[in-house]
């Protein structure tokens, strides 16, 4: 059985993830920010990280990923449609805010450019491109643990925002809809904000979905 453990990081406070196994090797998912302090923190937890995964490239996810991928140097995973975001301030958001510092990330060392199942040492987890938010968004879902680590595409009573570059109201809709609604329904959702929720509570009573 996988731990997941969850650190708010970065100007925003977004979630990052990291998915541990009983041998302490992890995955980190989206580390937004206050790099050197979260790899002391790996550290003292014994942590072993293999890969960075990114479910999107805006500037409050991808804050500390230069500190992490150096420190333990593994590589990092994004999907193609935002390849170029990592280093361009214009769509990564960065640039949007004079209190913000650009970020400016090298380039990804894997570029996801379809679904599918994903194996990464003694992980497996499906891949779902679930655009709207922003076109390259991804979610991991892992089936054995039945829980999907979905970025900034859907929240508790909630959905992500779409008036960012490349963002899409219908196109996301479509996604949580396609991919997301679609898991059984007692699959924990957490999200890039906030608490984590489930399938049956967001199909049940999530008003972005009424009606959809």
């Amino acid at each position: 059985m996988l731990n997941i453990r969850t650190f708010p990081l970065g100007p925003i406070q977004a979630n990052c993830y990291v998915v541990s196994n009983n041998n302490k090797e992890c995955l980190v998912i989206d580390p937004g920010g206050d790099g050197e302090a979260f790899v002391r923190k790996l550290r003292s937890l014994g942590l072993k990280p293999k890969a960075i995964l990114l479910t999107h490239a805006h500037f409050d996810h991808i804050g500390g990923v230069e500190d992490v991928r150096q420190a333990f140097e593994i590589p990092v995973y994004l999907h193609k449609a935002e390849t170029h975001w990592l280093q361009d301030p214009a769509y990564n958001g960065s640039g949007r805010y004079a209190e913000i510092p650009d970020v400016t990330v090298n380039a990804a060392d894997h570029l996801i450019d379809k679904e599918q199942t994903l194996e990464l040492f003694d992980f497996k987890m499906d891949i779902f491109h679930t655009p709207g938010h922003s076109p390259g968004s991804i979610s991991f879902y892992f089936p054995e643990d039945r829980f999907a680590i979905v970025g900034d595409t859907l929240f508790e009573g909630s959905i992500g925002r779409t008036d960012l570059e490349g963002g899409n109201q219908e196109l996301l809709l479509k996604s949580i809809h396609d991919h997301l609604l679609n898991l059984d329904e007692d699959t924990i959702i957490y999200p890039g904000h906030g608490e984590p929720t489930r399938v049956d509570i967001e199909t049940e009573q999530n008003p972005f979905l009424n009606g959809f």
